[in-house]
């Protein structure tokens, strides 16, 4: 099985696929690097590399009929359901069915990005429920509702997304039976509970709301909205957002600081020894560029490798540690089919899709020609740098509690890029 190097690794994070009305065709993202766009005839002049701003990104033709809808959708109050600093730089809303089996990873994940950068992002909920598709869309999104009465919204909709297999499968009977033991659990008055769950005005009130969302184009969940722009195909970028916002990274493309005619060699200062990686700005300008300036503005000062598989790669480039945060900006691949990661110390570039590369890179610690073709080579250590490498301490967590567990972990102290 192809092993891939994603930008952002946790599980179910920011790749979404969708659940969409019975009357359309279902949307999906890309998960994987399919149509990689060489760069290597890329020259270097003007004051700034060709990159995708943070900002200031190209649609599709799709993206802009949603953007449209987004538009006309009405701005964040105080009935809507918010968690997360007000005052947070960046706005998630998220247009939700509970029933949908695409939106817990989603949610779930986003949540636990409130928790991380608490003064950074903040997440909006909305109802979508889809009928037409779910049997129990309407009845979960009530006990959603019955909850927040109560003050525990939130909790509720932790438990629908987290155990949702328990009762998506159910019937409508059998739900209300299983909500209402769960109710018990989480220390809501039972009887006031069951009263709202059953509340004939609020479930008027909702069925309204859902056929004027549905009827203004809302038409598959999760529909994501961030800071007033629909979140289709990776932008707006959320790593780069938490990058630009809680780390001082880049909105703007870097400015030229290689010179084509010059060698460039990166000596890594880690805990496990020094790595000296020769850089191929012929191959790779974007890459090697980016990399240069990022180094020499102390992005990699502090950073962990958070991601080390044995006998496969070790990744870094991200500063919470964790592999969810880019510098901001995201440039294009360069795929050079003369180059192979086919031997231990090759260096290449993490993405988080086809042309979305940021900071994040890796570097091999075996053979792994299964990603030749899909990612950047923009670098290679020297033969003395492979035993630092073997000294790399091995992580590989499964969830963004075991990321956080960094003690273990082998830190880069800096970057140094020499120039000859």
């Amino acid at each position: 099985m192809l092993k891939k190097i994603m930008t952002l690794l946790i599980v179910g994070m920011l790749v979404l696929s969708a659940c969409k009305a019975a009357t359309d065709e279902p949307t999906e993202l890309p998960t994987v690097n399919t149509d990689t766009t060489t760069t290597k005839e890329v020259v270097v002049e003007g004051e700034q590399m060709p990159c995708t701003p943070l900002f200031d990104y190209e649609t599709t033709e799709e993206a802009d009929y949603y953007q449209a809808i987004v538009d006309q959708l009405s701005p964040v109050t105080e009935d809507d359901w918010v968690y997360g600093d007000p005052d947070a730089p960046v706005t998630i809303v998220e247009y939700e069915d509970f029933q949908c089996p695409a939106c817990p990873g989603f949610s779930l994940y986003v949540k636990q990005l409130v928790g991380l950068f608490p003064s950074t992002i903040r997440v909006v909920f909305r109802h979508l429920p889809l009928p037409s598709i779910h049997d129990k869309a309407y009845i979960s999104s009530m006990a959603a509702e019955a909850a927040g009465v109560q003050g525990m919204f939130w909790e509720m909709h932790d438990l629908l997304y987290e155990r949702q297999g328990e009762w998506a499968g159910l019937s409508g009977d059998d739900f209300v039976d299983w909500v209402m033991t769960e109710v018990e659990g989480l220390g809501l008055d039972v009887d006031q509970f069951e009263a709202d769950l059953h509340d004939e005005g609020k479930r008027a009130a909702l069925e309204e709301m859902t056929n004027e969302r549905l009827n203004m184009g809302l038409n598959y969940t999760p529909f994501v909205v961030i800071n007033d722009r629909i979140y289709k195909n990776g932008q707006p970028n959320i790593s780069g957002l938490i990058g630009y916002y809680h780390y001082d990274g880049y909105a703007e493309c870097p400015p030229w600081v290689i010179d084509p005619e010059k060698s460039y060699t990166a000596v890594f200062d880690t805990t496990a020894g020094e790595i000296r990686i020769e850089l191929f700005p012929d191959a790779a300008p974007l890459a090697v560029n980016s990399f240069v300036f990022l180094a020499q503005n102390g992005w990699f000062d502090g950073v962990y490798f958070h991601r080390v598989v044995e006998d496969f790669v070790a990744q870094a480039g991200d500063p919470s540690g964790i592999g969810i945060v880019g510098p901001g900006y995201s440039f294009a691949d360069e795929v050079d089919s003369d180059l192979s990661f086919d031997s231990a110390g090759v260096l290449g570039m993490a993405n988080s899709g086809a042309n979305l590369n940021g900071s994040q890179f890796f570097i091999t610690l075996a053979p792994a020609t299964e990603l030749d073709g899909g990612y950047t080579i923009f670098g290679e250590a020297d033969e003395g740098s492979l035993s630092a490498l073997d000294d790399i301490a091995l992580r590989n967590p499964g969830s963004i509690e075991e990321a956080q567990e960094l003690e273990s972990a082998t830190l880069i102290n800096g970057v140094e890029i020499i120039e000859e």
